[in-house]
């Protein structure tokens, strides 16, 4: 395969990454301004954060919302995609009691192929080059 056409597979691919983990972490996010109860209890449960306020969640949301734009739009890799797996990994790390009863929470599996996908989009963001950054670099001198 030659340079060129890898480069573009590892673009598109890289790509596809980063808009699939979006879209988990968006509606993630968005559950926090909708479902704050919810929201509440998966702090408390998971967490040991009790008393989480409706206000306190959709600030949280707000934020959460912020970094998936970024995220989203490539912007800050280093900061957003680092910020993105230790969010994810926090959540799919503190689930361990679940993956102990697997046949009973076998939903939480599905956190394990997107910690890999962050990881590996995290580990060659340096080659995730379809992004909003790329209008703004001049090709000759990158």
């Amino acid at each position: 395969m030659a340079q060129g056409q890898l480069e573009s597979k590892l673009g598109w691919s890289l790509l596809a990454l980063r808009l699939g983990i979006f879209s988990v972490m968006f509606i993630w996010a968005l559950d926090k301004f909708f479902n704050p109860g919810h929201t509440a209890a998966v702090f408390d449960g998971f967490y040991g954060i009790s008393d989480l306020s409706a206000s306190l969640a959709a600030v949280l949301g707000g934020l959460q919302i912020a970094l998936c734009v970024i995220f989203l739009a490539g912007l800050w890799k280093t900061f957003s995609y680092g910020l993105i797996l230790i969010m994810h990994g926090a959540s799919t790390f503190s689930s361990f009691p679940q993956y102990l009863d697997p046949f009973n929470n076998l939903l939480f599996f599905a956190a394990w192929p997107m910690f890999a996908a962050c990881l590996a989009l995290f580990l060659l963001r340096d080659y995730d080059r379809m992004t909003l950054m790329a209008l703004f670099v001049d090709k000759d001198t990158a």
